[in-house]
């Protein structure tokens, strides 16, 4: 037994002599190289001896063990430090066999993976994360859609298509109510710093501003802003916050200057400002415009345009204004009650009509008045057989022949205001633009004015047809249409009066002979303006962009005329994004969500700026849903 045991020592001791022996030769090697030059040492499969792998990069690979996981120093890469961090660390394990430390080694690279794969999932559920946040935004949907929705739909889908070891992966999206809502919220706080970046960057900006009331009573404004972005004129979301106290001048201004100063904005580069007339607006001593301009002069005001446009429209001889009321009581008798609704579908859908209802008529959508009226000239049959059958009064009306020519000539003259509307409306109208359809507008009316008085009404074509069929004397009807169209003539020039252009014309046409001559420039700005007259190269640029794009792409050649035609093509001519923007509150912030802090939910949604969901991913770390 004795001699079993001392020849059992001998053996350890054959067996442990190669790494102490290794140990001394490398001492006395790095003892012999001290004074040498330090050399990028490359990882041997032989060290894997010693129970060390490699990690990091081939070019400076740093020792990694294989029992414990951890990684020494590049300088670390030699046999006698690796030696004694195993007999340090791992003493027992200093006699194991190469085939242990291998096993080690696969052990070690399936941890890995495993942990790779692991954080690469969660790395997709964070993004998909904020993806379906966007779009809950994006479309206005309630925070809590995701979980209770979207999630079930999508693993349905994907269960059905790829199978459910597919669909049991959605499970690690976060897409709770409050995840959502933080999500929505850093993106938010993303796309306000991208628009400020682009405004920072432009030379101009100009903003269009207004203020509501939503459902929970709480005043909102709304602000766009316009600037140069990628050699054009970019329409943005700026932003929309509750004002905290009464809808001032003094209040909006607090509101839009805190905003404007903590973007880092100037403004002294503020060339525009648009808003509807309200006193809070353009109030002389204390409204917004006035104090607006006073920290920036070159910003000039523009009444919009569409305000103005329905401004004029209401404004009617009495006969008229007593035809369209009439027409209104008649609407509301039918469509106040839900019986009587529902009771004149039927009838309408009995004696053939093409539509089947009336329209209500709203004094704050500028198109009602034309549609309500064009609609009950249609069923006008239809609605004097079904007020006969309820003894209304109002039945008589359509037994008059004049009050129906009236009524025809409402919907005609309504129908074109309302075109007129509709071609305000929109993004990328300019002064010009706007000045041309306006021009050409009341040009028309005194056409039509001159028509009228010799007794032509082919202008009007609901009345003209009228007439011819029911042999109505058109003398009767010019007086009151021929004050109409006078009156209606007289408020387009007041609220639009017409202005001498030919000093900005060379903005529109630089290459017009009569504009250049025009122009009240300085002199050295003058004789710039002749030298790009004269260059076909852009004047063929000219005629293949749109007029802003153009002075954008000659800003290095001629800042000084660009900068003049900028000033002047910034400025927002109408509030119509404000307007469609009501309309986004009032579908995020209904009835059913009147507490929803609403600045984030409505940014996303109007924004056209999308986030950096990279970014915003790389900010946090990925954790699957619980």
């Amino acid at each position: 037994m004795d001699r079993f045991l001392q020849k059992s020592v001998r053996k350890q001791s054959n067996d442990g002599k190669s790494v102490a022996s290794c140990s001394k030769r490398c001492i006395a090697s790095e003892d012999s190289s001290n004074n040498k030059k330090p050399r990028n040492r490359k990882y041997d499969p032989k060290y894997l001896e010693y129970g060390f792998t490699w990690a990091g990069s081939e070019e400076a690979p740093r020792p990694q063990c294989v029992v414990c996981g951890e990684v020494l120093a590049k300088e670390s890469l030699k046999p006698s430090k690796m030696i004694r961090h195993l007999q340090t660390k791992h003493s027992s394990l200093q006699t194991k066999p190469l085939d242990y430390f291998k096993r080690k080694l696969r052990e070690l690279r399936g941890q890995k993976t495993i942990l790779k794969g692991a954080v690469t999932v969660n790395e997709k559920a964070l993004e998909a994360s904020f993806v379906v946040s966007y779009w809950i935004a994006k479309t206005g949907k309630p925070h809590n859609i995701g979980e209770s929705f979207f999630l079930p739909c999508a693993k349905e889908m994907v269960c059905i298509m790829l199978g459910e070891n597919a669909a049991t992966q959605l499970d690690l999206i976060p897409l709770s109510n409050d995840t959502i809502a933080r999500r929505i919220h850093s993106m938010a706080r993303d796309v306000t710093e991208q628009v400020t970046n682009m405004v920072r960057q432009s030379a101009f900006f100009a903003i269009q501003i207004d203020e509501t009331t939503d459902v929970s009573g709480s005043a909102q404004m709304l602000t766009y802003i316009k600037f140069e972005n990628n050699e054009n004129l970019h329409e943005e979301f700026f932003f929309c916050q509750p004002l905290p106290q009464r809808a001032t001048g003094e209040q909006l201004f607090s509101l839009l200057d805190t905003f404007v100063t903590d973007s880092g904005l100037e403004w002294l580069r503020c060339v525009g400002i648009c808003s509807d007339g309200a006193r809070a607006m353009t109030g002389k001593n204390s409204g917004l415009v006035t104090r607006v301009q006073a920290v920036a002069p070159q910003a000039v005001w523009t009444h919009c345009i569409i305000h103005r446009q329905a401004l004029v429209a209401k404004k009617m001889p009495p006969i008229l204004k007593q035809v369209l009321d009439e027409a209104v009581r008649t609407v509301n008798v039918i469509k106040s009650s839900a019986t009587s609704a529902r009771l004149f579908r039927v009838l309408c859908e009995e004696m053939g009509a093409e539509h089947h209802q009336l329209l209500y008529h709203t004094e704050v959508r500028w198109l009602s008045r034309g549609k309500v009226v064009n609609r009950l000239f249609e069923l006008r049959d239809e609605v004097h057989f079904f007020l006969s059958d309820r003894d209304s009064m109002l039945a008589e009306n359509f037994l008059d022949a004049k009050w129906l020519a009236l009524i025809a000539y409402l919907a005609d003259i309504f129908d074109r205001l309302n075109v007129l509307n509709t071609s305000l409306q929109g993004q990328e109208m300019t002064v010009f633009s706007y000045t041309d359809k306006i021009e050409s507008w009341i040009k028309k009316l005194s056409l039509w004015y001159t028509r009228v008085e010799s007794g032509n009404f082919e202008a009007f074509p609901l009345l003209d047809d009228f007439l011819h069929d029911n042999d109505l004397p058109k003398h009767d009807l010019k007086p009151v249409i021929i004050s109409h169209l006078e009156s209606l003539q007289q408020q387009f020039r007041q609220y639009f009066p017409e202005k001498d252009r030919k000093a900005e014309a060379w903005i529109r046409n630089p290459f017009s002979a009569e504009a250049t001559a025009n122009a009240c420039l300085p002199l050295s700005v003058a004789e710039k303006l002749i030298d790009l007259s004269c260059d076909e190269t852009l004047k063929l640029r000219y005629s293949e962009q749109p007029l802003a794009n153009f002075w954008i792409s000659v800003q290095q050649e001629y800042p000084d005329l660009s900068s003049a035609a900028l000033k002047v093509l910034t400025p927002f001519t109408s509030t119509y994004l404000c307007e469609a923007g009501f309309s986004a509150l009032t579908l995020l912030k209904n009835r059913y969500r009147s507490r929803l802090a609403v600045e984030d939910d409505i940014r996303l949604y109007l924004s056209h700026t999308k986030p950096r969901f990279k970014n915003l991913c790389s900010t946090l770390q990925a954790h699957p849903s619980h």
